[in-house]
């Protein structure tokens, strides 16, 4: 076969680039070459291979205008300027703060989870975890995994609430109706009241007010 001129190589390469992705069975027909010269005419312009799709695709690497993932998608063609999908998703891994299940994995990277987690069960650079019947993955350094973790499963903290509310009166109210002489710690141990958030404090100021303060009897001389 012969030698693909260089002015039939800058054509076919403005064409591709009109094109934005393109495959290698797209080349050779245009430069009518070897699969061998378009292999090494691919890697002379450094391409970059889709991470989807079987890795069919290529696009030239001024093409793509990266999310702040570092990843970029034509029509439903996906590529990433951190490599191929296991490289993409061990970058996306170490960058989480809290590690990713595959269903994040997923939605970030556009690809059914079921696709690809199967994948890294032991993958260098990700520590897979089960949790509560689900896989997160965490990076496997020591220093990373253990910050990972601890965002992963911070504890989640009741919210309590120093201000009274219309709905949170009323359920005051009706405590004081229903349970005679009741004393603020009281009010905020009840289900009804407790499930609210209510402070202890809170409760004590409404009381004080509107006057509704538990009264002390006078002591007898």
């Amino acid at each position: 076969m012969p030698t693909v001129d260089s002015e039939t190589i800058d054509l076919v390469r403005a064409t591709l680039k009109k094109e934005r992705v393109f495959t290698l069975q797209r080349l050779l027909s245009l430069l009518d070459c070897s699969r061998r010269t378009g292999q090494t005419r691919l890697s002379h312009w450094k391409t970059l291979t889709s991470y989807n799709h079987n890795s069919k695709y290529y696009t030239f690497p001024e093409i793509p205008k990266y999310n702040l993932n570092g990843l970029w998608r034509y029509k439903n063609i996906a590529f990433s300027k951190h490599g191929n999908l296991k490289k993409t998703i061990i970058h996306l891994v170490n960058s989480s703060e809290a590690g990713l299940t595959g269903k994040e994995l997923g939605t970030i990277l556009g690809i059914p989870p079921q696709n690809f987690v199967h994948h890294f069960k032991n993958c260098p650079g990700i520590c897979r975890e089960k949790h509560g019947g689900v896989y997160i993955h965490f990076s496997d350094q020591p220093g990373r995994y253990q910050q990972q973790v601890k965002k992963q499963f911070v504890p989640c903290r009741p919210v309590v609430k120093d201000k009274i509310t219309g709905g949170d009166a009323i359920m005051i109210l009706a405590a004081i109706l229903n349970h005679h002489m009741i004393s603020p710690k009281e009010i905020t141990a009840l289900p009804e009241v407790n499930e609210l958030g209510i402070s202890e404090l809170a409760v004590q100021n409404f009381l004080n007010s509107h006057g509704l303060v538990k009264k002390t009897p006078d002591s007898k001389p």
